[in-house]
C-alpha cells in the first residue's frame, strides 16, 4: 500500500497530537475521524484538512479506504469501542492507554484478545521517548542487572478535557490507572518480570478540591507512592506528584544493580516551560558505575519538529513509525494487548491498596 490511511476515534488534545505526528510520516495520513465535539473537530480538520468527519463509530467503520484504526476516546469508552470494532470491521488497531478502566471488563477483554484477527498495539508512548529508550537499552549493562527501579513524575495537574471526564475515578479508572499505567508498563519492561504485590499510599492533597461539576467535587488523587514487588525478587517504586510543575524535569528514572546505576531525566512539554527561564531543559542520561566511580552525563536531544508536534518528547512519532510498519505487514506489535492489560491491572491494584491500606496482588485483574 502506498499510504496507510487511519480512521481515528476521538480527536481531543491527545487525538490531535496523534494527528500532528501522523502528518509527519510521508507514508501515512488520516482518512476519517469521529469526534462529537464541534470545537475539537474544527481543530482536527485544521491539522488534517482532507480527513472526513463522520458522525459515529459505525459511520467511521464504513469508510472503505481505511487501513487501520486509532482509539483516542475518553478512557471509559475504550472497551466498548473495541468490542464494536471487533463485531463490524476488525482492522489493525492502535488503542490509547489505559486499555480499560472497569475491572469487570476483564472477561470481555479476554474474549476480544482470543478472537480479534488483526494486530493490536496499545499506545504506551513513554517507551519511545528517546532518552527512555536509551535507558531501557543500556540498563542491564550499566547496572549488572536491575535490582531496584525508581520512577518519579513531578508534573502539572490534570488538564481540562471535554466534559471534564478526567476529574472522576469512574471515568478514568483512577489516577494510578489513567496516568500511571505508563510507568507500570515501564517497570515490567525494565525488570523483565511480572508483578506479584503492590502497596500504595495516595490522596487528593491539593488539586481540584474547589472545583464542582453538577454538584460533584472531583475524586481523583494527585499525589502518592506505589511499591511493586516482582516475581524475580526485584522491586520498583513510583512517586507521583501532580502539583510540582516547577520542576526542571518531569520524569526521573533510576535503576540500580550490583555494578552501577543508570538514570534518565525527561523534561515536560516545552509549551509549558516559562520563557523567562530561557531554553527548556534537554533530556539526559546518566550512567554511574561503582568502579571506577564517576557519573557520565549524555544529553539526548530530540528533533525540534517532534517536540513541536506533541507533549511526549517525540515518542508519539516513533510509535506511529513502528505501528505503520505493522499495518504494512512488517513485524508485530511491540506493545501487546497483554502489556496494556498488565499495566492497567497494576494501576487497579495500586488504587485498591491506596483505598484499603493493604498490599494487593495485581494478578487478580490480569
Amino acid at each position: 500500500m502506498e499510504q496507510v490511511r487511519y480512521g481515528i476515534i476521538g480527536c481531543g488534545m491527545m487525538g490531535q497530537e496523534h494527528m500532528r505526528n501522523i502528518a509527519l510520516l510521508p507514508q501515512a495520513s488520516v482518512a476519517a475521524f469521529f469526534e462529537p465535539d464541534d470545537g475539537m473537530a474544527a481543530l482536527s480538520n485544521a491539522i488534517a484538512p482532507t480527513a472526513k468527519r463522520v458522525g459515529s463509530v459505525t459511520e467511521l467503520l464504513a469508510v472503505e479506504e481505511l487501513d487501520c484504526l486509532l482509539i483516542v476516546s475518553p478512557n471509559f469508552c475504550h472497551a466498548a469501542q473495541m468490542e464494536q470494532i471487533a463485531a463490524i470491521r476488525p482492522l489493525p488497531l492502535l488503542v490509547e492507554k489505559p486499555l480499560f478502566t472497569d475491572p469487570q471488563d476483564a472477561a470481555k477483554l479476554a474474549a476480544f484478545r482470543d478472537t480479534y484477527p488483526a494486530p493490536i498495539w496499545v499506545a504506551m508512548e513513554y517507551r519511545y521517548m528517546p532518552v527512555i529508550s536509551e535507558f531501557l537499552t543500556k540498563a542491564n549493562a550499566a547496572t549488572g542487572g536491575i535490582k531496584q527501579l525508581s520512577i518519579r513524575e513531578h508534573r502539572f495537574p490534570f488538564l481540562e478535557k471535554v466534559g471534564d471526564w478526567n476529574r472522576f475515578n469512574r471515568y478514568t479508572g483512577g489516577t494510578f490507572v489513567e496516568k500511571c499505567c505508563h510507568f507500570f508498563d515501564l517497570m515490567r519492561l525494565a525488570m523483565g518480570a511480572e508483578p506479584v504485590r503492590v502497596m500504595a499510599s495516595a490522596s487528593q492533597a491539593v488539586n481540584h478540591l474547589n472545583e464542582n461539576y453538577a454538584g460533584e467535587v472531583p475524586d481523583i488523587i494527585d499525589s502518592g507512592f506505589a511499591l511493586v514487588d516482582f516475581d524475580n525478587g526485584t522491586r520498583a517504586m513510583l512517586e507521583l506528584c501532580m502539583f510540582a510543575e516547577g520542576s526542571a524535569y518531569q520524569e526521573e528514572l533510576s535503576a540500580v544493580g550490583p555494578t552501577g546505576k543508570i538514570e534518565a531525566f525527561v523534561p515536560g512539554p516545552g509549551r509549558f516551560w516559562p520563557e523567562h527561564l530561557g531554553p527548556a531543559p534537554i533530556a539526559k542520561l546518566v550512567t554511574s558505575p561503582r568502579k571506577p566511580q564517576g557519573p557520565e552525563v549524555h544529553n539526548i536531544p530530540v528533533d525540534p519538529t517532534l517536540l513541536e508536534a506533541g507533549d511526549h518528547n517525540g515518542s508519539t512519532f516513533y510509535q506511529h513509525q513502528k505501528f505503520v510498519s505493522v499495518v504494512r505487514g512488517q513485524g508485530t506489535p511491540e506493545v501487546t494487548l497483554g502489556d496494556g492489560w498488565a499495566a492497567v491491572a497494576m494501576g487497579i491494584a495500586a488504587q485498591e491498596s491506596a483505598r484499603t491500606g493493604q498490599a494487593t496482588d495485581p494478578r487478580r485483574w490480569m
